[in-house]
């Protein structure tokens, strides 16, 4: 590997927060020029309205007023209705990357490994699948269209159910696409590489016009785009798109519904957004949003976008990628790469003003992430640290055990029956008991053949979705 290849290597995330993790796509309309505030619209736009795009351009039209459209194309795959349980986001149902159905999962591989359900090609990146109702969603790009693309596929067999894509102009760096979607019963928000958001009304997709907006952070919030192309995935609460921009606005809540924008958070320091996501809380009675930015870490209010609390003493470069965990209690874990460890915050309420106190640090050695999130789980930390350690915490960051000669990489892992599953950088998954008394590997397989197997897992049914740079696999770990 070349000095020049290996710089461009070992900096890159995956999305989603990594991190998970890697979510999704876009274009704005705006109101008539002159208005006092921007604020998108839900457009109405047949099927086939797509938009020419600027022959050679990677940008958007500059006029403020033309917009972008969207097209849909189904396709032959039918819905896994008979698969129940979801996973409709990065890190799962309750954002901590545990999978809590009764289901009982594989200890042991067997020589054969686990059984690979359907195998899918997918345009070079690290984006990862969210599932509901037996569909799995995930963001590609088509190199041949040149065009971000939310793919809807079976859960039963990975056949294409349909896809909705809009143009964009894209030169590959270290992959494209790194994020996962925010999937409702009625909605599905992305956020694409360029920092477009797209929402779209599941509710229409038979209908001739289909029902979504889409959003250009980039021209409306003079958001910068992160190295190696956004990384942070959506949030959808009550309706609402959750979305952190940087720029004109720390954080921002969109209806769902119309594309109108509820909220938006001050960002005076002009903070800008990382590949962290956003990731929420409840502190005395207070639903929190919390989100690691550029300069610091700030929480918002769910209900008004208000910025309860900030702090500038945890802070690191704009591809930082691990999102916040909440260990209980008011306290929040964050770790980073770039020799930035790890840091415990502990929230404290004085007369109804919020103050965060640093309440440890860790250094690189001790603990930190490169790329994936840390797992919360039965009051213990989970996560791989830069040494490619699996490393067991207390809340206090005490460390109770590592995998010694076990080494794993940059690759995602979630915990489900009491187990951890592992991935390295090279598609070999590892069983590890989810267990704060000692580190035990149970079995390991190779199970995908590509390069940099980092996109995010997502776990339902006993059906654990895995990707490399470019293929998605769906594989069965239930026990046999």
């Amino acid at each position: 590997m070349t000095n020049d290849r290996m710089t461009k290597t070992w900096l890159p995330t995956v999305l989603m927060g990594t991190a998970a993790v890697i979510g999704m796509l876009s274009v704005v309309v705006w109101l008539q020029a002159g208005s006092s505030r921007e604020i998108t619209r839900r457009v109405e736009i047949p099927d086939n309205a797509l938009a020419a795009f600027p022959a050679g351009s990677d940008a958007l039209p500059v006029d403020p007023n033309v917009s972008l459209s969207g097209q849909y194309t189904a396709g032959e795959g039918k819905p896994a209705t008979d698969i129940v349980g979801s996973w409709p986001r990065f890190r799962g149902v309750n954002f901590d990357n545990v999978n809590t159905e009764t289901i009982s999962l594989a200890r042991q591989f067997g020589p054969e490994g686990p059984a690979v359900r359907w195998q899918v090609k997918m345009g070079e990146g690290y984006a990862a699948a969210a599932v509901w109702n037996g569909q799995v969603y995930v963001l590609d790009y088509d190199f041949q269209e040149k065009a971000d693309t939310l793919r809807c596929l079976s859960l039963a067999d990975g056949k294409e159910i349909w896809r909705f894509s809009y143009p964009m102009r894209i030169s590959p760096d270290h992959g494209v696409s790194r994020t996962i979607p925010a999937v409702t019963e009625n909605y599905v928000v992305t956020i694409g590489p360029k920092c477009h958001v797209l929402c779209l009304d599941l509710r229409t997709l038979e209908a001739e016009k289909k029902k979504y907006w889409m959003i250009d952070l980039v021209r409306q919030y003079q958001a910068v785009i992160p190295d190696w192309f956004a990384g942070q995935c959506p949030l959808i609460e009550d309706d609402k798109a959750i979305i952190a921009p940087g720029g004109k606005a720390l954080m921002i809540a969109v209806d769902c519904a119309t594309g109108d924008v509820l909220w938006e958070t001050p960002n005076p320091r002009k903070w800008q957004m990382t590949h962290s996501s956003i990731t929420p809380m409840e502190f005395k009675g207070t639903r929190i949003y919390v989100y690691w930015a550029s300069g610091g870490v700030v929480g918002v209010s769910a209900e008004d976008g208000k910025l309860l609390w900030e702090t500038d003493q945890w802070h690191t470069r704009t591809d930082s990628a691990p999102s916040p965990v909440i260990i209980g209690e008011g306290r929040i874990f964050l770790s980073g790469f770039y020799n930035a460890g790890a840091i415990i915050i502990q929230l404290e309420q004085e007369n109804g003003i919020i103050q965060p106190r640093i309440m440890k640090r860790l250094k690189q050695r001790e603990f930190g992430s490169r790329q994936q999130t840390p797992i919360f789980y039965q009051d213990y930390i989970y996560g791989v640290r830069p040494d490619k350690r699996l490393v067991c915490l207390d809340v206090d960051g005490n460390i109770l055990w590592d995998s010694g000669a076990d080494k794993f990489g940059w690759g995602p892992y979630l915990i489900a029956d009491g187990l951890i599953y592992v991935m390295d950088d090279d598609g070999v998954l590892t069983i590890v008991e989810a267990t704060s008394r000692q580190y035990r590997n149970l079995d390991q397989v190779k199970v995908l053949s590509g390069k940099e197997s980092w996109g995010p897992m997502a776990l339902v049914s006993g059906r654990l979705i895995v990707r490399d740079m470019e293929t998605l696999a769906c594989l069965d770990i239930s026990a046999k």
